[in-house]
């Protein structure tokens, strides 16, 4: 048993191989050498732990694509300025704070993506954001009760054992000194043992985008919003009553209703408006056309124009792009069936429910409505996200330039979904916080509602999960039922708890906790704890002293796994988008935990006397 131990701890520092081949090595060889049976080699496969994992991939999905993360990065961004040291901290309280609530893993789920997002904004890598993350949310696990499970464990066995448990804010006294101490560990030490990984997850960037494409076209010479006043003749008409396009060679691309009646069917926005839209008093119309047209249209229809109320960039965004629409740049290869072809583009890209908001042929833009398409000529169009997947699905020949699915995630706008999806986070953390539901279920349950009412698609909902990390817990799950069942565990703690018990009771804490954190590297924190509670226990009562210090210490430790990035979920989840290498972990968590060490030995004995 410890030699599989000692080789699959040296794989996973060799890096040869990637986390979860040498996960299943582990758990293949376990099994092949007798210590496993067929059922418990493949127990991780359907433990609840896993399963739960799967689940808060696909809630952080649902929080990114409904535009929550996109907002809390800006904000985290503004909170921040420029001060990388400054987002550091913002990002390792928030997941400190959160995960005191919701599950660790529950907790870097959420906040993975904005952090990444948050980092590429800010001018820094994920790598320098993403560990500090995970340690922040293990740290912030023991502020409450049931922030982690050891916490639980630990309240449990006191109670089986005898003793009061652990109120529900008790382990606060312990956990926000811990959790001021890592802040400020990676503030002013941390942040420099960090590496610099660059990582191909860099989100895009909508502004820097929009201006590109603002520039090549000039969208902005051309883009007006226009007010029905009231003496308009254009009120209670429909727009195939005017022929917008022909005799005044502009298009309607969008229409915000000012007096929007759903009981009418006249919601807030048409997004694209048709021949069949009706025209309202007060409605705001956004139209492309040169400034000419713009201005015989106002006279004939009494029209006022509306002011930029923003930087063009920044005003562009907010008309034209939300969590259900869309723009993309489109490129004609050599292959395509359009080339050689004339067409009036609009018409063409209207069958795809698209509209052709600009074209530009050898980086200027071209004005024509007809015009015979060429190799390399360039389209700027707008439509729902899922019409631009369409799009690009029917036509292989034509590029789709950059990722509209990346963008699609860092829109800022909310729509009704985005609360729908913040709604089954917080009722997971309901559910948890009560215990309604085993918190698997409850998990489930959150990832359910995301999936069925639409906030992410199914297919995208597969992608967004890190299957990495899913299969190397579920490997690694056997290695701690191994050590527990050969009795490897059991001989080393013994020994270890009676030699250090004799010397005085603080070189026993501190015995239990080197133990226990040893523990807590390789196997699962639950695991450690439950295999360590009782060993505590017994040894604080052999030596009449109080067991509370040593549980505290127990569940301190168990969520210590700073070394390793197989010790705890969290650290494995942010491995991969971090672009983190075992060593990484030994060499910023290292410092980490011996702070952790010092000052568990110096507080608890004083919160809990022996």
């Amino acid at each position: 048993m410890l030699f599989i131990l000692v080789v699959t701890i040296v794989l996973f520092v060799w890096g040869k191989f990637t986390p979860d081949i040498v996960a299943l090595i582990s758990m293949i060889t376990l099994y092949l050498t007798g210590i496993l049976t067929p059922a418990e080699t493949l127990s991780g496969f359907s433990n609840p732990t896993v399963i739960m994992i799967a689940a808060l991939f696909i809630i952080g999905e649902g929080i990114a694509q409904t535009g929550w993360t996109a907002m809390a990065g800006k904000k985290f961004v503004e909170w921040a300025g420029k001060s990388v040291p400054k987002l550091l901290v913002i990002v390792s309280l928030g997941a400190g704070v959160l995960s005191g609530f919701v599950s660790n893993t529950g907790t870097v789920a959420t906040l993975m993506p904005l952090t990444i997002s948050s980092a590429w904004s800010i001018g820094t890598l994920p790598s320098k954001m993403l560990m500090p993350v995970a340690f922040g949310s293990n740290t912030g696990g023991l502020l409450t009760l049931t922030g982690t499970p050891p916490n639980i464990i630990a309240s449990n066995s006191l109670v089986e054992a005898g003793h009061e448990g652990f109120s529900f804010f008790e382990f606060g006294l312990i956990g926000l000194p811990l959790l001021i101490i890592a802040l400020l560990y990676f503030r002013y030490v941390g942040y420099r043992l960090l590496p610099e990984n660059k990582t191909n997850n860099k989100p895009v960037n909508i502004e820097s985008t929009l201006h590109n494409w603002i520039e090549a076209y000039k969208i902005d010479d051309d883009y007006y919003r226009l007010r029905i006043r009231s003496l308009s003749p254009l009120i209670n008409t429909k727009i195939e009553n005017w022929n917008f396009e022909k005799e005044f060679n502009i298009t309607i691309i969008r229409l915000k209703r000012r007096h929007p009646n759903r009981l009418k069917g006249y919601p807030k926005f048409e997004e694209f408006p048709d021949l069949n839209t009706e025209l309202r008093y007060h409605d705001i119309i956004t139209v492309k056309g040169d400034t000419e047209a713009i201005n015989r249209l106002m006279i004939r229809f009494r029209l006022g124009l509306l002011p930029l109320e923003e930087e063009s960039t920044e005003e562009l965004k907010n008309n034209l792009i939300n969590q259900e629409v869309g723009m993309t740049e489109v490129l004609v290869n050599p292959n395509s069936m359009l080339v050689g072809r004339k067409y009036n583009l609009a018409d063409y890209f209207k069958r795809f429910n698209i509209q052709l908001l600009a074209v530009s042929r050898n980086q200027k833009p071209l004005q024509d409505k007809e015009i015979t398409v060429k190799v390399g000529d360039a389209f700027l169009l707008r439509g729902t996200w899922a019409s631009i997947d369409d799009l690009k699905k029917q036509h292989e020949n034509l590029v789709i330039c950059g990722s509209p699915e990346g963008m699609a995630k860092n829109v800022e706008s909310l729509n009704y979904r985005s609360y729908i999806a913040m709604g089954a986070l917080l009722l997971m953390i309901v559910f948890m916080v009560f215990k309604v539901v085993p918190g698997s279920i409850a998990a489930l349950i959150a990832a359910g509602i995301i999936l069925l009412t639409g906030c992410v698609p199914m297919a995208k909902a597969y992608k967004g999960i890190s299957w990495t990390s899913v299969v190397m817990i579920a490997a690694m799950i056997p290695m701690g039922i191994a050590l527990q069942k050969t009795g490897t565990a059991q001989v080393i703690a013994n020994g270890l708890v009676n030699y250090l018990g004799a010397i005085h009771p603080v070189a026993l804490l501190g015995g239990v906790f080197i133990l226990t954190t040893t523990f807590s590297q390789v196997i699962n924190n639950s695991a450690t704890a439950v295999l360590m509670a009782p060993i505590a226990i017994l040894a604080a009562s052999s030596l009449n002293l109080s067991p509370e210090p040593f549980m505290i210490v127990v569940a301190i430790s168990a969520s210590t796994a700073f070394l390793t990035p197989i010790g705890t979920t969290t650290n494995a989840m942010v491995m991969t988008s971090g672009g983190y290498k075992f060593m990484n972990y030994l060499k910023v968590g290292a410092p980490l935990l011996l702070l952790f060490l010092i000052v568990s030995l110096v507080l608890v004995p004083m919160i809990w006397p022996f």
